[in-house]
């Protein structure tokens, strides 16, 4: 099967106090209070309108200190290899990663964000609101990290996936 390419290009960049990925919360939820700022660049500000009134926006972005990637991997809480779509490791074929964090107030072109488990300048490629309706699922299984996720709370980045 024959694909064409594709190209993203970044529409900010996230600026965070985690300067390398070693130490970085893995996920939202362990980084409760940790402030960052989104800076969308000027062409892309008129797309913030009507924003400001969601307390919750996804952000979708380039992990873009991976080098490489494995189909399979051991991940942050765990000390057996999983396939790679079966996490929510940084090392992917399409290194992309999505983060819920909570939207404190918007100045121009700058959101300003909490709950962050992202690098300093990392490149946004989109946002979108975080809507309860649509994103969260009741009764949903959470496979292998069903034992693992206590975990969440004290992992932080160790470096593996640079």
């Amino acid at each position: 099967m024959m694909f064409m390419e594709i190209v993203y290009r970044p529409i900010g960049v996230i600026r965070t106090p985690f300067k390398s990925p070693v130490g970085v919360p893995i996920q939202p939820p362990a980084g409760r209070g940790v402030r960052g700022v989104v800076e969308v660049f000027p062409e892309y500000v008129e797309g913030l309108k009507d924003l400001e009134g969601f307390s919750y926006i996804i952000l979708i972005y380039h992990f873009h200190l991976v080098k490489r990637y494995s189909l399979r991997d051991t991940p942050y809480m765990d000390s057996e290899a999983r396939g790679v779509f079966a996490t929510r490791a940084p090392a992917r074929p399409n290194p992309i990663g999505i983060s819920i964090v909570k939207l404190v107030k918007i100045e121009g072109n700058k959101l300003y964000i909490e709950d962050v488990d992202i690098v300093d300048g990392t490149p946004l490629l989109d946002i979108k609101p975080y809507v309860p309706e649509f994103d969260y699922r009741p009764n949903a299984r959470i496979g292998w990290l069903e034992k693992r996720v206590k975990k969440l709370k004290n992992t932080r980045d160790d470096g593996r996936f640079m």
